[in-house]
């Protein structure tokens, strides 16, 4: 029986999902292989800023995530996906490149809307753009792999940033450190412009905007099924609050940690090397994950109330003689933060049955950021009045009530429907 002229090019292994798992690595690396992370509140210190003029540049990033992220998800569904891919990365790299060609305020209040921008832009295009690529290929199969392997690349990418700032900052100080992110960036976007992109949308085409609008009236009636299912299950009510409760408070200790370092004694240079410390423990937290929500309610409620003494222990200990133990001890709890972090985002996505999953959990994300707001306010009105290890006691200290009232707030209610 001969095989028909088609049936070669069938069997033949198919290289475009290939070429596409390359840059999306690349991509990703890129994105993140930035030696200005460990850094940047340094930066906004040493051009004289107040810590409560640095806690107000981090609620302008988080307040621009806010705002352009549901649009930004428009723009992906009506707009090319690569372009906004491409455009994303020299948006963020431009901010960079102002905050050390023009360090003041208003520049490094410029940089975050760029930077929250390019992150809210590049979220949804990049993983919209990757499945339908390979669903077109009929390999949409491989979808989790590679995003799994692409947020490996990422923090990889990360963790050999937060290395080469050490040496980048003895050689050429914070200006070799910002030439070399935008470097990265600019490097991004050159791999984005390879993206594949079969679709091709019209603006001027009616059949285009009347799916824009139905999409618009899904997009609404979803919302509200979400805020239903909030609203009508106390199991998935409390999932949501207990979300910000556990990751906000740590997620804004991470950005005043550089603060915390140079506080410490550490010198300029070395804070890299003490922000590698703490980002391992995070890393480890990553993988200790699964573990600790194995261990319910109850258990996460002790993880979270022991890395909170461990903290504000930890915190304590960077003004003494011995500050590289308190820096481990950084890194200690924030693997348990981090852990405790992944447990409730577990149990979230266990209580929600209906249909508008995505919906609820973006609106426990849009509670974390609205909580780390917050927090950046208290951390700004507390600075005038304490050092950094003093309010970072306070904060972690503040999650000792969290842990108490997690076991309860996570019990499911017996009458409540399955």
């Amino acid at each position: 029986m001969s095989l028909s002229p088609s049936a070669p090019s069938r069997l033949a292994p198919d290289p475009a999902p290939r070429r596409l798992a390359v840059r999306l690595y690349l991509y990703s690396a890129l994105g993140e292989l930035i030696p200005l992370y460990p850094v940047y509140a340094l930066l906004f210190d040493r051009a004289g800023l107040t810590t409560a003029q640095i806690s107000s540049l981090f609620a302008i990033w988080s307040l621009t995530a806010i705002l352009v992220e549901v649009p930004s998800g428009v723009w992906a569904d009506t707009f090319s996906r690569r372009a906004l891919l491409v455009l994303a990365p020299l948006l963020s790299g431009a901010g960079f490149g102002l905050w050390v060609v023009a360090p003041s305020y208003p520049v490094f209040a410029l940089g975050f809307v760029l930077w929250g921008t390019q992150s809210a832009l590049r979220s949804g295009a990049l993983e919209a753009l990757v499945y339908e690529e390979l669903d077109r290929h009929g390999r949409a199969d491989r979808y989790p792999r590679l995003l799994g392997r692409a947020a490996a690349a990422g923090t990889t990418a990360a963790v050999t940033a937060i290395a080469l700032a050490t040496p980048l900052l003895a050689m050429g100080g914070v200006a070799a450190a910002g030439a070399a992110s935008v470097l990265s960036c600019l490097l991004c976007s050159a791999v984005a412009v390879g993206f594949p992109e079969s679709r091709r949308p019209s603006a001027g085409d009616a059949r285009r905007r009347a799916a824009v609008g139905a999409a618009l009236r899904g997009y609404l009636a979803t919302l509200r099924d979400g805020i239903g299912e909030v609203r009508s299950r106390a199991r998935v009510r409390a999932a949501v609050l207990v979300v910000p409760a556990v990751s906000s408070v740590w997620g804004a200790l991470d950005e005043y940690t550089p603060l915390l370092a140079a506080e410490s004694g550490t010198s300029f240079e070395q804070v890299p090397l003490a922000m590698l410390i703490v980002y391992a423990g995070v890393v480890t937290g990553g993988l200790l994950g699964a573990p600790v929500s194995s261990l319910g309610a109850r258990g996460s409620a002790v993880v979270l109330a022991a890395a909170a003494v461990v903290l504000a222990l930890a915190a304590v200990a960077t003004g003494g003689d011995h500050r590289s133990v308190g820096f481990v001890g950084l890194a200690l709890a924030f693997a348990g933060f981090q852990a405790a972090t992944i447990a409730a985002d577990t149990r979230l996505q266990d209580a929600v049955t209906g249909a508008a999953r995505s919906t609820v959990t973006s609106l426990a994300g849009l509670g974390t950021e609205v909580v780390t707001v917050a927090v950046y306010a208290l951390y700004a009105a507390g600075s005038s009045v304490a050092a950094h290890r003093a309010l970072f006691v306070a904060l972690a200290l503040a999650y000792l009530p969290v842990a108490v009232l997690l076991p309860g707030a996570m019990r499911r209610p017996a009458a409540e429907p399955t």
